[in-house]
């Protein structure tokens, strides 16, 4: 699960790290408060207004402005909430803005010059270890600066058993090449983010850029957390920060089913019970000539419920041409399944795309009989051959 930026800097405050501090607005009225607040609490002249959407490259993009008084602060406000913003992580359609955070501005003079840089805590599934991925040269261009010198790119291996050590945490302060009262607070940064990730189960907790400021602050100016979904049930406070409006909403209603489905974007839906027959099932669809529309597992329970949830939701897909159902029944049996699909069809009302029918396992037999005395334009096959052949057909009849 993704969370906003000013979700995860709230959590990072939660375990001691220092932030860019920020209040969310919705509205324009909102924003002109919380800039208020905002210069009242921290002395803040100038305010950075930040559009809040699941996605980087916001800067560039247009989504991150600075304003110059309460009342700019406002104004650019109105301007960012409800734009379609399109950014290198959003694709071509681009996701509307329905809240920005209003930041107090952490850029201003002191004894040094403010330096930026880079700090990431992510999980590498290769070695199932936490990874501290870090560069002195942070900011807007880091994807430039790893490509074009990854000699700027460092990296610390953390042991599970052993958690982030000391030597390890010097190691990246001293390559960062912070000195002093900086040196320090880096050193605290550090523990704190690696705390925040162990704690709340993140995937990833990238924070660029990490500041320190003209008075040797170490803060974090921007972040970004990917919670592992399958520990939200240790922490029901950061899976009430669920922002629905930012998720595809084919798959916030497979959710809603518990059916397990990734939206893409080809011609032949699929729907198929266990994750390697679907993945086994997009293969197939390959070697036919389509292209998957969707992954999609209706998992071992498969029953009339699960199939017509399935079937909307593949059906609300216009770029579907054909849809394949791959069932092997073992836990669950084959006729079933196949009531399942009678029943569904007949639920889910009109449908206009053709459907190839392949169920293997536990009373297969009983099932074809099912689907053949249905009268539904329902195409049974036996064999994976015998589906792609028929797949390859209809597509080329009904393309």
């Amino acid at each position: 699960m993704n969370l906003h930026e000013y979700q995860a800097k709230s959590l990072l405050k939660k375990y001691g790290v220092d932030i860019q501090e920020g209040f969310v607005a919705e509205t324009p009225a909102q924003a002109v408060i919380a800039a208020k607040e905002l210069k009242e609490k921290f002395g803040s002249e100038y305010f950075v207004i930040k559009a809040q959407i699941h996605a980087g490259g916001r800067g560039k993009a247009g989504g991150v402005k600075l304003a110059r008084s309460v009342e700019e602060a406002g104004e650019i406000a109105g301007r960012i909430i409800g734009m379609q913003l399109v950014t290198p992580q959003t694709g071509p359609a681009g996701k509307k803005v329905n809240k920005v955070l209003v930041a107090q501005d952490v850029y201003y003079k002191g004894e040094t010059e403010p330096e930026e840089y880079y700090i990431s805590i992510l999980l590498n599934r290769s070695s199932s270890k936490y990874e501290v991925v870090y560069s002195p040269r942070g900011g807007t261009d880091i994807e430039e600066i790893a490509g074009q010198s990854p000699g700027l790119i460092f990296r610390e291996e953390i042991d599970p058993a052993f958690g982030l050590q000391d030597f390890q945490v010097r190691n990246i302060a001293f390559r960062l090449g912070v000195q002093g009262e900086a040196y320090k607070n880096m050193l605290r940064f550090l523990r704190g983010i690696h705390e925040t990730a162990v704690r709340c189960d993140t995937l990833l907790l990238e924070i660029n850029p990490v500041l320190k400021t003209s008075d040797n602050r170490v803060l974090a100016v921007d972040a970004k957390v990917t919670v592992d979904d399958n520990a939200l049930f240790k922490h029901p406070d950061i899976a009430g920060m669920r922002d629905i409006s930012e998720e595809d909403p084919f798959e916030v209603e497979a959710g809603e089913q518990k059916l397990n489905f990734v939206k893409l974007s080809g011609n032949v839906g699929c729907m198929v019970n266990g994750a390697g027959l679907a993945m086994a099932t997009m293969d197939l669809i390959k070697l036919s000539g389509g292209e998957p529309a969707n992954f999609l597992d209706v998992g071992g329970g498969a029953n009339a419920k699960t199939v017509e949830a399935g079937f909307r939701l593949i059906l609300k897909d216009p770029n579907v041409k054909a849809i394949l159902i791959n069932i092997f029944g073992g836990i669950v049996r084959c006729d079933r399944v196949a009531n399942g699909v009678v029943e569904a069809y007949r639920a889910a009302g009109e449908i206009k795309v053709p459907i190839v029918l392949r169920l293997q396992g536990t009373n297969a037999e009983e099932a074809r009989e099912i689907i053949n005395k249905s009268g539904l334009k329902v195409y049974p096959v036996v064999s994976f051959l015998e589906a792609a052949e028929k797949i390859r057909e209809l597509i080329g009849y009904f393309s």
